[in-house]
């Protein structure tokens, strides 16, 4: 059982989950409405300290400096929040490894705050989409985090000692591996224009991929695990329908008559929501890979020790 000390740090943990999407939010929207480059300058915004831009004023005067500033006190938000997080990790957390993976969530976010700034100053598309890829990164690092975390990881040695996992581990792990491939490809798609076909054929692969790694999931009979396995799989079916709707948004739909606007509220709010599905579909692989894990070594564990705590009977037994 979980202290009461860790299950409130599980609970600051995921308070910084929400306070994550807000800043995976805003850079969703600064790509889907191209204003990445709103400003020629970082961490300045034209010349004005983070905190002294005139921010409110560019909502009716100029929008695009509005949501790129928006990301950048956003970023600044999260850094701080993730900064108290590591602060209390290290207070109150005795494992040194869950120490050392709440560091490397500061250092990522930190880097990530470099790779947006880095962007701007040489003004390279090909860095918007390393930005967008780590951006999943930092949210898979985090949810490994709350993972690690939660009364669950505790408990899971006396609850699923007995556990048969089967394939469920690998499958996991190859899922997870083509989602990380289709969210590339997808970035593709959002700053190069490129990858369509591979992104689509990748995406069925990834839905079936999900859909027999859940199956799997639930044969173990770990209610831990059919949760996480299923869920999984519904926010990839989540993650094509909103890929079809934006894509709908984008070019329109004959069949019914349905003209695509140019950056309509439909089209920019489907590419954002698309795009923040897509970081949450790769976090939660990775919270599906790490429970089928823990499962797998707790009853690895239960097993070695029964097999020594029988052989050490048979001795006995002889002797």
């Amino acid at each position: 059982m979980a202290p009461v000390s860790h299950r409130r740090l599980h609970a600051f943990a995921v308070a910084t989950v929400v306070v994550m999407l807000s800043t995976l939010s805003a850079g969703a929207l600064v790509t889907s409405k191209n204003a990445g480059m709103a400003f020629r300058d970082w961490p300045t915004s034209d010349g004005h300290g983070m905190l002294s831009y005139p921010w409110w004023q560019d909502l009716t005067r100029d929008g695009k400096k509005f949501l790129e500033h928006g990301h950048r006190l956003a970023g600044v938000l999260i850094g701080c929040w993730v900064i108290a997080l590591v602060g209390l990790v290290a207070w109150l957390e005795q494992r040194t490894w869950v120490k050392g993976l709440a560091g490397g969530l500061l250092a990522a976010v930190i880097l990530q705050g470099i790779l947006g700034g880095a962007r701007v100053w040489l003004d390279e598309r090909g860095l918007a989409l390393l930005h967008g890829f780590f951006a999943a990164c930092v949210t898979s690092l985090l949810a490994a985090l709350v993972t690690v975390l939660s009364q669950g990881w505790f408990t899971a040695a006396e609850r699923f000692s007995a556990a048969r996992i089967g394939l469920a581990l690998p499958l996991a792990v190859v899922t997870a591996a083509l989602l990380v491939l289709q969210y590339l490809l997808g970035g593709m798609i959002r700053h190069h224009g490129t990858g369509l076909h591979e992104h689509l054929g990748l995406g069925l692969m990834s839905a079936v991929a999900a859909l027999v790694s859940a199956a799997a999931a639930h044969r173990t009979g770990v209610g831990w695990l059919r949760l996480t396995g299923w869920g999984l799989f519904l926010a990839v079916l989540a993650q094509i329908g909103l890929g079809a709707s934006a894509w709908i948004a984008r070019w329109g739909y004959a069949p019914t008559g349905y003209v695509a606007t140019a950056d309509s509220i439909e089209q920019v709010t489907l590419r954002t929501l698309h795009m923040v599905c897509g970081i949450f579909v790769l976090a939660s692989a990775v919270v599906h890979v790490l429970r089928v894990g823990r499962v797998a070594a707790v009853a690895r564990a239960a097993e070695v020790a029964h097999t020594l705590a029988r052989s050490c009977g048979a001795r006995g037994g002889v002797s």
